[in-house]
């Protein structure tokens, strides 16, 4: 580990989770991008288990998506992935994880929990959001552009409680891909090259993923 004297803390890593079914190069970009404006040392990536917002749609095994999670980043040296949530029993809560890190992690390490815009609006809903935001930094991504007064005002609402460590906005490309868009052209018979990592695209295939 490096130590910047310009940082405040020995070693800065971000935790990114989804559902990632599958993983594409939306989610890849998004997260160097992140890594690179907040000189973070590395991204992990949590494949979720059973989450709890999405009981009502089909997801693929939890174990095909870790695998093609692990495909997609084993050549990045700054990029990890973790199959905590995926063996945790019952439903993936992201505050357990979180403090599964802050216990096994050195006390100096500064933990980044990466999100998109829609989940930050919706964290009232998830369990216990005021605990969550005292155990790590959010860093909230958005597309060039993006202007929602909502958003803005609720991360400063968040921001001004002192027990909260805090809510960064950073922006980063817009890419017009989604992991529905891939599931419905595998299924319709179409190319994903491109959309997803070459060893991601040879993996769905081998295992019939998405039929």
């Amino acid at each position: 580990m490096n130590y910047d004297q310009n940082d405040d803390c020995w070693y800065k890593l971000g935790i990114i989770g989804g559902t990632f079914d599958p993983i594409h190069f939306g989610h890849l970009i998004s997260a160097e991008t992140v890594r690179e404006k907040l000189k973070l040392e590395q991204i992990i990536f949590i494949p979720a288990g059973k989450p709890p917002h999405k009981t009502d749609k089909k997801i693929t095994d939890s174990q095909h998506r870790y695998n093609m999670v692990v495909k997609a980043v084993e050549d990045n040296p700054f990029f990890a992935v973790s199959d905590l949530e995926i063996k945790r029993e019952g439903f993936s809560y992201t505050v357990d994880t979180i403090s599964y890190f802050k216990s096994i992690l050195p006390q100096d390490t500064e933990l980044f929990f990466i999100v998109g815009s829609d989940a930050i609006l919706e964290l009232h809903t998830w369990k216990e959001p005021e605990r969550l935001l005292t155990l790590c930094q959010f860093v909230v991504m958005t597309r060039p552009g993006y202007q929602n007064n909502e958003l803005f005002s609720l991360v400063d609402k968040y921001n001004q409680n002192k027990f909260v460590k805090g809510i960064k906005i950073v922006e980063v490309p817009y890419i017009e891909i989604s992991s529905t868009l891939i599931r419905n052209r595998v299924k319709n018979g179409l190319s994903i090259t491109y959309l997803v990592p070459e060893k991601v695209e040879k993996y769905i295939r081998e295992h019939g993923l998405y039929l």
